[in-house]
């Protein structure tokens, strides 16, 4: 079914091609609007088809801000088969500084498959699991824990019921480099990307690369790193072209898995939230998580807040003051094998 996107990229073509993903959406200011959302193909010869992607959410910068740069870097000459960049992808997210569309409210990684018929970003979704990740056979895409998350910097991919191609993914995912990297049990119906490219048939990765809806020099070169790193292990690039130091080696990598509701805690009511342990650390069922305040009664006493599960801290808000339902602080399990 047709879309209303277009899409300007040929993908039989070798060289360098430069374009817009257009979406028509007509609003009050102009009936004939288009949503242009910038893509870039390179092509030399056969070799590994490669995916990189940014700005699922807009409010996520290390991968908007080096998937920009690469754009600019990367010489068509020497890479080994294609690499196609998306590095805005939901764009008026991005462009509104959100997690979600202004147009629509869409949240991009909540709307595969999508529909062709629906709102922008549900067409942008089935136009990226239809045509797009079909098209390549690696998806790698950006993420961090945007405005109100601090995140422990990871890489992620999903359980996939294809063995062989879990298989590679892990292994793709440890030569990003990582400390730690988790996999997320979301099932074949996921509604992520990463669900997405399982179910057009690539493999599909991702990972969280800083939070609080900024970039600092380390998450930066964590990124430049890990984009680095993948496109050398899968034979595209010879050399790293984003990192301004020295990549070494990987080192040891910590597994972890998030799968249960458990592993979080929740605000049960309006309230300011007051971490007591930092990312990264490794806590026990029941150990202190964090104080609980209410700024509305001065005379009650803070409420502590404890860990139902033990685990490695992955995340935690960044916004003091918390609403019923807001993820407060979650573990991960560490696994291994």
């Amino acid at each position: 079914m047709h879309s209303g996107i277009t899409n300007p990229i040929d993908f039989s073509l070798d060289g360098r091609q430069a374009g817009n993903v257009t979406i028509p959406f007509s609003i009050d200011r102009s009936p004939y609007y288009q949503i242009r959302v910038p893509i870039l193909r390179l092509k030399n010869g056969e070799g590994p088809r490669v995916l990189l992607m940014a700005g699922n959410h807009g409010d996520e910068y290390e991968g908007e801000l080096h998937l920009g740069r690469l754009m600019r870097l990367l010489d068509v000459s020497k890479l080994h088969g294609a690499v196609t960049i998306l590095p805005l992808a939901n764009l008026p997210a991005v462009m509104a500084a959100k997690r979600c569309s202004p147009f629509d409210g869409g949240n991009l990684n909540r709307a595969f498959p999508g529909d062709p018929t629906g709102t922008p970003t549900a067409r942008l979704a089935y136009f990226l699991e239809e045509q797009l990740f079909p098209a390549h056979d690696v998806v790698f895409d950006l993420h961090a824990g945007g405005t109100s998350m601090a995140h422990l910097p990871c890489t992620l991919v999903e359980r996939q019921g294809d063995a062989a191609r879990f298989e590679r993914s892990v292994e793709l995912m440890r030569a990003m480099g990582a400390s730690h990297a988790f996999i997320a049990d979301n099932g074949p119906a996921a509604p992520t990307s990463m669900g997405a490219a399982a179910r057009a048939g690539a493999i599909g990765l991702s990972g969280e690369f800083g939070g609080g809806g900024t970039v600092t020099p380390q998450t930066m070169a964590f990124a430049a790193a890990a984009i680095d790193r993948l496109l050398i292990a899968l034979g595209v690039l010879e050399t790293p072209v984003l990192s301004r130091i020295p990549v070494p080696a990987p080192g040891a990598l910590q597994l972890l898995s998030l799968s249960r509701h458990s592993q979080g805690i929740y605000a049960e009511r309006r309230g300011w939230f007051e971490p007591a342990v930092a990312l990264g650390a490794t806590v026990a069922a029941g150990d202190l998580a964090g104080w609980y305040h209410d700024l509305e009664r001065l005379d009650q006493t803070e409420e502590s807040l404890r860990f139902a599960e033990g685990g490695i801290v992955i995340s935690h808000r960044l916004h003091c003051d918390s609403q019923a339902g807001d993820c407060l602080i979650q573990v991960a399990e560490p696994i291994s094998g």
